[in-house]
């Protein structure tokens, strides 16, 4: 898998933390923030899809959303999808009404709908699973989640060149005013994620090839750490 690691430098007087900035600090210091980015693919997903059926009674309707259900999950075991890895949510029925002007409301059946969420570990199979989706009576895609598997590993490495950057434009802004650092007084951080990427829902029938929307895309890892130096008298 291929990524890269991104080491982005803050002008230091415009982005301190206001809790650094806060803090009575009476000997020689300087204040820096360092910032750390990590830019990876994603290598799994967790997607939702959606069973919405019409029928005359409630019985009909719940039987129909159940079969799609069923079948759409049998279908994913037995390609490979771990049971734990698939969710499916109780059954929701309404009564539907045809409304017409002067007349009062019509029953014209009942809606049953349920949500199936599935985490795919193996991304390249996902078109896979949402093309089967359909021939199992799937209406719709709620969402698509793009994530890593190793979220915590990709953060660590945020994290190191945050520290690494914090170092760096501390002892570069030390140096440039002919100054020496004296060790580290305060170290402020705020624990940070990745924000995995959310593709739009759309309808089974739209035609959007899946594969060719995620195959570019990459998930952002970022961390921060603010560090107050001291500098020698």
């Amino acid at each position: 898998m291929n990524k890269h690691l991104l080491a982005t430098v803050l002008a230091t007087s415009s982005f301190i933390s206001p809790s650094l900035m806060a803090a009575d600090v009476s000997f020689p210091h300087l204040e820096t923030t360092g910032m750390g980015e990590i830019v990876t693919p994603p290598d799994m997903a967790l997607f939702s899809v959606q069973v919405s059926e019409l029928g005359k009674t409630a019985k009909d309707a719940k039987h129909a959303v159940d079969s799609a259900i069923a079948a759409f999950n049998q279908r994913l075991e037995n390609e490979g999808v771990a049971r734990i890895d698939i969710e499916s949510s109780n059954i929701s029925l309404r009564p539907e009404y045809l409304y017409k002007k002067d007349n009062k409301p019509e029953l014209i059946g009942y809606r049953a709908n349920r949500h199936v969420t599935v985490t795919v570990r193996e991304l390249d199979k996902l078109n896979q699973f949402l093309d089967g989706a359909l021939g199992d009576g799937i209406n719709s895609i709620n969402s698509i989640e793009l994530k890593v598997s190793n979220e915590s590993n990709y953060l660590e490495q945020a994290r190191k060149a945050a520290i690494m950057d914090a170092k760096q434009k501390a002892q570069s802004l030390a140096n440039g005013f002919d100054e020496e650092i004296d060790g580290v007084w305060k170290i402020s951080y705020r624990p940070s994620q990745s924000r995995p990427v959310m593709m739009r829902a759309m309808a089974m029938d739209s035609g959007v090839n899946i594969e060719s929307s995620y195959q570019d895309t990459q998930i952002v890892i970022r961390d921060q750490v603010d560090v107050v130096f001291r500098l020698k008298d």
